[in-house]
């Protein structure tokens, strides 16, 4: 990369993750989220143990544990859905803060170097931290393509 693509990065990385607080929100989201997932899960549980016992003396019982966990990985499924979509969404914001930072035309070489990259070309144990793919409900990152035709439109 040439040094105003490595700015371009670092405005995003500076600008938008570390200055408008984008770490420390998606953390709380995410424990709101998780904090939603484990209480739904054993209240709809609960009621359904009890639809399915005849006896109102014992604790919870078989029915309770296989729900709460067949609930846990469904609600955590979509809360996995919520962090993400609110992850794609802050990236195109980052990418306006680092381009109003730097200017657009920066930003916008720096991701298209970064799309003639791809993870492939990263060793097993950093392959993480590579942006790849075409995108989907479970990626963090939209695809590149979309985060260059936002900046583009904005010029």
């Amino acid at each position: 990369m040439t040094r105003e693509e490595v700015t371009a990065v670092l405005g995003h990385e500076i600008s938008g993750h570390a200055a408008n607080g984008d770490m420390v929100t998606m953390t709380l989201l995410q424990g709101i989220l998780n904090t939603f997932v484990m209480f739904l899960s054993r209240v709809i549980g609960y009621f359904v143990d009890r639809a399915l016992s005849r006896d109102d003396d014992r604790g919870v019982g078989f029915g309770y544990y296989i729900t709460m966990i067949i609930c846990q990985v469904v609600f955590g499924i979509l809360a996995s859905l919520i962090l993400m979509a609110f992850s794609r969404r802050g990236e195109y914001t980052e990418d306006a803060a680092s381009a109003k930072v730097v200017g657009a035309p920066a930003m916008i070489s720096a991701l298209k170097r970064l799309q003639t990259r791809q993870t492939a070309d990263l060793p097993g144990q950093l392959a993480a931290f590579g942006i790849s793919g075409k995108g989907s409900w479970f990626s963090s990152h939209p695809p590149l393509e979309d985060r260059i035709a936002a900046l583009e439109s904005s010029q």
